[in-house]
């Protein structure tokens, strides 16, 4: 059998709002709403210049059931280019962008095969070998039942068969449990690749024969960290080779700055300024929260007092003067350097604060979100955006409600 070369990718999420994140100005927020796009062109980029046989994209393309014009349209003239590559295409839709949502239709060309609501299999030749890829799309947003059941045993006439699922592996909670498997119900088909979608983390389940989800292209919360992308995948006979190619424009992470020894607040912004730039040379841009650390007596009464904000500013001014490109959402600092014990009613607070979901939160701000001002300069609570409420909050409380004060 000949060697085939193709793409897996999935969960592209174009069009996605990126919310839940707060301190950025109008300008910033749109160069980070772009991102998602630059990663779907460095995708597009990379296919025609690197001309694989095919290309697969396992669902989410687009960010929601009512996709946008502008997302529409990106992707069309991306496969509009790989048609004049002479890059085949086939496409699984998923929860995010199941075939019963709302939009504008736009007709992609002709060498994009788009599986329906119903397990079929699309066959077609590579350099002399047949090869069969065999999927579905979600035909509404909720699939919860599984469908792996519905798919064939492998084309003995085929030199290659691949599987195309969005979906969760039976008992992983990291996203909603949509079209539940077992990796043993996929080992069962004998394919020799299963192409997954729905979990943004990139993560190989199995080898021999690989399934894979190659995670979205680009973070889009402080969730989603470190680099983002696809895979480069090659099989010859029994053998499964794979290259991951970054496309995030953005990364989200956390970066740790250690407080030790410091005394002089311009250390500090050099030091979260040196940790910004070591990252962004590695790694590009990022979109960071920053954890300072090993806080001793000394950094501990240098920040005593010095507003969350104030010092956010500093950093981020220091940093726009550097060659770094990167934004900080936040800053957490270690709550380890203390001579006196937090008080019982601190830490109450902060067990039954730590116990609160989404429902608690919209109750304890419901008078601030009703606000007929203050409520347009909000932040949505997303479970995202709570996560760093609650992550700010606790050495605030710690902090002012220690025992003995």
């Amino acid at each position: 059998m000949a060697p085939i070369r193709f793409i897996h990718t999935a969960d592209l999420h174009l069009g996605s709002p990126f919310t839940g994140i707060s301190g950025l100005a109008s300008a910033q927020r749109k160069k980070l709403a772009d991102t998602v796009y630059q990663a779907f062109d460095t995708l597009i980029d990379y296919s025609v210049r690197e001309e694989p046989d095919f290309l697969l994209i396992a669902g989410d393309i687009y960010d929601g059931e009512d996709r946008t014009l502008r997302a529409q349209y990106r992707f069309q003239k991306g496969m509009e280019r790989l048609k004049e590559a002479g890059i085949p295409v086939i496409i699984c839709h998923g929860n995010h962008d199941h075939l019963d949502g709302g939009w504008t239709r736009f007709e992609l060309p002709g060498n994009v095969h788009v599986f329906d609501g119903g397990v079929t299999s699309h066959s077609f030749t590579v350099s002399g070998n047949k090869v069969t890829v065999t999927g579905f799309s979600y035909d509404k947003r909720h699939v919860k039942e599984a469908k792996i059941h519905e798919f064939p045993q492998a084309d003995e006439s085929s030199a290659y068969h691949i599987g195309m699922l969005h979906g969760s592996m039976d008992g992983d909670s990291s996203h909603a449990v949509y079209a539940p498997f077992k990796k043993e119900q996929l080992l069962s088909k004998n394919y020799q690749y299963w192409a997954l979608g729905h979990i943004h983390l990139r993560q190989i389940l199995h080898t021999d024969p690989y399934i894979v989800y190659p995670g979205n292209i680009q973070g889009r919360h402080r969730k989603e960290t470190g680099p983002k992308g696809f895979y480069d995948v090659r099989l010859e006979n029994a053998e499964t080779s794979m290259e991951f190619i970054r496309t995030s424009a953005v990364c989200f992470d956390s970066l740790e700055v250690s407080c030790k020894g410091i005394i002089h607040m311009n250390e500090l912004i050099d030091a979260c300024t040196e940790a910004v730039e070591k990252y962004t040379a590695e790694n590009d841009a990022v979109m960071a929260v920053l954890h300072l650390k090993d806080v001793d007596e000394h950094s501990a009464e240098l920040l005593e007092g010095v507003p969350a904000e104030a010092l956010l500013e500093a950093i981020q001014e220091a940093i726009e003067s550097s060659a770094a490109e990167a934004w900080i959402t936040s800053i957490i600092m270690e709550d380890a350097y203390s001579e006196t014990r937090v008080s019982a009613i601190g830490e109450k607070i902060s067990a039954t604060m730590a116990e609160w979901d989404q429902t608690d939160w919209k109750r304890v701000l419901k008078d601030l979100y009703q606000h007929p001002k203050a409520s347009r300069y909000l932040d949505s609570l997303t479970e995202e955006f709570i996560e760093e409420l609650a992550a700010e909050a606790v050495p605030k409380i710690h902090k002012a409600m220690r025992a003995g004060d």
